[in-house]
């Protein structure tokens, strides 16, 4: 299987790939294949781990994004919250992301509002959950208390006000399901990732 992997990114893989595993405890993707060695390097890792740019996520966030306590985010493998270019994530009140999830560009994802009488001060709430197999896309914007179920698509620019079950495509302001959506096909757990899985620091 090696044969068919450019011999430049299994030299990257062999320079870098003990750093990023280093620097990343909560980072488990394909090994090769998924985004170049070179690529994490120098959009994530330089930004987060010498500029401390989200210096304290345990998964790579795209230099142009902001998470707001990640230490309340729960997350499996094939998901790395905020990769994308402008997003924006506050987990105050805590996020639970499930496998395999893709988070378009410019999305907003909010577990708190603020008081009305004080905007200093978030409002509890349940958290959000966000199951398997999951595509948000670009634009979109998941309220506080959400729970998404497994095998969905979000469309474009939508705002998730209430919650949407399992196994359809929403899409709208607010969202809403339009139609149901077939399983999905891929088998995740034939992946090679990067490395074994339940071999990570402490979260």
């Amino acid at each position: 299987m090696n044969n068919h992997i450019p011999l430049k990114h299994r030299i990257g893989q062999f320079l870098f790939g003990w750093l990023i595993n280093w620097g990343y405890p909560l980072y488990f993707r394909p090994k090769y294949g998924y985004v170049s060695i070179y690529t994490l390097m120098f959009e994530y890792f330089i930004p987060q781990k010498i500029f401390r740019i989200n210096g304290k996520v345990k998964w790579p966030v795209h230099f142009t994004s902001k998470i707001h306590t990640p230490e309340n985010i729960r997350k499996g493998i094939l998901c790395d919250p905020a990769d994308s270019p402008n997003v924006y994530i506050n987990a105050v009140n805590g996020i639970t992301f499930g496998n395999n999830i893709e988070i378009g560009p410019g999305t907003v994802i909010v577990s708190a509002n603020h008081q009305f009488e004080n905007y200093s001060v978030s409002e509890k709430s349940a958290p959000i959950t966000i199951g398997n197999n999951v595509w948000i896309g670009a634009n979109c914007t998941i309220l506080p208390g959400i729970s998404i179920g497994d095998n969905v698509i979000i469309g474009a620019g939508s705002v998730v006000t209430q919650n949407i079950p399992a196994n359809v495509i929403a899409y709208g302001n607010p969202c809403k399901v339009a139609k149901e959506k077939a399983p999905y096909q891929q088998d995740i757990s034939t992946i090679k990732l990067n490395r074994k899985v339940g071999k990570t620091k402490k979260a």
